[in-house]
């Protein structure tokens, strides 16, 4: 059922709304103002995603899964693609994802909808973190006892 709606009933609609648009303002303003919503639209997906990149290096770094950050990098991808595809419906709706209290409706929508189950406790990554005073090398210990006096010395 989504494919139907995606790919039959939304660019029907699509077609619908634009031809009644360029009824309304003419085909060239049409045009235009669908250049200008994709250009606007790709300028605040970019932003929000800087943003959001930067939210979620902080959860890492304070030890907690970037849950709500991935939430949101995902709408903003879907954002992005409803933006840069033609149509005032799409625009519409890549739009709306670009709205934080928005996202959070939708989020709040999942979490109480579905049983999925959002971790939200502390993790701690497999690498320790890098010490800009440490050297990093490799050493092998060598009793004095066993050391072979005709071999090179390493």
């Amino acid at each position: 059922m989504p494919f139907l709606i995606i790919f039959i009933i939304l660019p029907l609609l699509e077609i619908m709304v634009f031809a009644s648009v360029g009824e309304e303002i003419g085909l060239m303003n049409t045009l235009l103002l669908a250049l200008i919503t994709a250009i606007i639209g790709g300028i605040l997906v970019k932003r929000q995603g800087l943003q959001t990149l930067a939210a979620m290096r902080q959860s890492m770094d304070k030890g907690q899964m970037p849950v709500g950050e991935l939430f949101d990098g995902f709408c903003l991808v879907v954002s992005g693609a409803t933006l840069i595809t033609p149509g005032f419906i799409t625009d519409t709706i890549g739009f709306l994802l670009l709205i934080p209290p928005f996202r959070a409706a939708i989020k709040h929508f999942f979490k109480t909808h579905t049983n999925m189950d959002m971790p939200q406790q502390n993790f701690h990554s497999q690498h320790t973190p890098i010490d800009p005073n440490a050297i990093e090398g490799e050493y092998e210990r060598v009793d004095e006892h066993n050391v072979d006096e005709d071999a090179p010395p390493r």
